[in-house]
C-alpha cells in the first residue's frame, strides 16, 4: 500500500509525537500509527474533555485507546470561557483550536522534542476549516494531509488495520450546531447531545440538531426523510421535553456545514 509506505516514511523523521485526539476516525488513525510506528515510549493522544464534544464521543475515544494500548491523556480546555469563542463568530473553530494548540504546546515542557499532530487530511484543505490556522501558528503537523491521504484513504487505512473507527460517521463539535452569532452555552451543547442521542435512537444513527434558540431543526440523510416524517409525532414529543419548544423537520436532508451558508460558504 503506496500510502502506508508513505506514512512509515514520514514518521521516520519524527522524534516523538502529542496527537491531537478527537476520536474521529482521521485523528484516531494518526494516534494509531504513531504508537505503530514509534512505539508506545513516544507517542501520546491527548483528547479534551471540552463541553463541545459529546461525552459519547469521549468514552468511545477512551475505549478506543484502550483496545489498541494507546497511551491516552485526557485534559480539559475552556475555549467555552473564552468570548470569542462562546460569541460564536464564523470563524470560532479558530479560538478553539488555539486554545488546544496552546495546552499542547504547554505538555511540550514534558516532551521536549516530540511534534504535536493532527488528523487534517487533503480533503480539509477545500473545507471551510478556521482552525487550520491555528495548526500553522502553533507549527503543528499533519501526516495525513503531508502524505496526500484523502477522508477516502483515511478510511481505507483504518480498515486495513481493522480499526473499529474506519466507517464511524463525522461527528464535529456541538457548537457546529448554533448560527454564528448565537451564544454557545453549555445548556445548548447538552440539549444538542441529547436531541441527537434521541434521533439516533429512532433509527437515525446519522444526524444533526441544529440549535435555534428554543426551536430544533431535526436533519438526517436525504433517503431517510421519508422514515423520519412518519415519526415526526414521537420525535417532537422527546425534543420538546429535551427543552425546545417547537421542532422542524428539514425536507432537504442532512447536509454537512449547512450553517455556513450564511457566511456564503458550503461546505462539503
Amino acid at each position: 500500500m503506496e500510502s502506508l509506505q508513505k506514512l512509515e516514511d514520514w514518521f521516520r523523521d519524527c522524534p516523538g509525537a502529542l496527537v491531537a485526539f478527537s476520536g474521529g476516525v482521521d485523528s484516531s488513525l494518526v494516534a494509531f500509527l504513531a504508537q505503530h510506528f514509534l512505539g508506545a515510549d513516544a507517542a501520546l493522544a491527548v483528547i479534551s474533555a471540552s463541553p463541545s464534544l459529546k461525552l459519547s464521543d469521549l468514552e468511545e475515544a477512551k475505549q478506543f485507546a484502550l483496545n489498541h494500548n494507546l497511551p491516552l491523556r485526557v485534559i480539559t480546555t475552556q475555549e467555552i470561557d473564552n468570548p470569542n469563542y462562546f460569541s460564536n463568530p464564523s470563524n470560532r473553530c479558530y479560538f478553539c483550536k488555539h486554545t488546544l494548540y496552546d495546552e499542547l504546546a504547554g505538555l511540550r515542557t514534558e516532551f521536549p522534542d516530540w511534534w504535536v499532530l493532527n488528523g487534517t487530511n487533503v480533503d480539509d484543505f477545500g473545507d471551510y476549516r478556521p482552525g487550520l490556522k491555528a495548526a500553522d501558528e502553533f507549527q503543528v503537523r499533519s501526516p495525513l494531509a503531508d502524505c496526500g491521504i484523502s477522508k477516502e484513504g483515511v478510511r481505507e487505512l483504518a480498515e486495513h488495520f481493522a480499526l473499529d473507527c474506519w466507517n464511524k460517521p463525522a461527528s464535529p463539535c456541538l457548537s457546529s450546531r448554533v448560527p454564528y452569532g448565537d451564544r454557545i452555552t453549555e445548556t445548548k451543547l447538552r440539549q444538542i447531545e441529547d436531541a441527537e442521542a434521541a434521533v439516533k435512537a429512532a433509527g437515525f444513527p446519522i444526524n444533526r440538531v441544529r440549535h435555534f434558540g428554543d426551536r430544533a431543526k431535526v436533519e438526517v440523510p436525504s433517503e431517510d426523510v421519508v422514515e423520519l416524517n412518519l415519526k415526526q409525532d414521537a420525535l417532537r414529543a422527546a425534543l420538546i421535553e429535551i427543552g425546545f419548544e417547537t421542532v422542524e423537520f428539514d425536507e432537504e436532508g442532512f447536509v454537512s456545514g449547512k450553517l455556513n451558508r450564511a457566511i456564503g460558504v458550503q461546505a462539503n
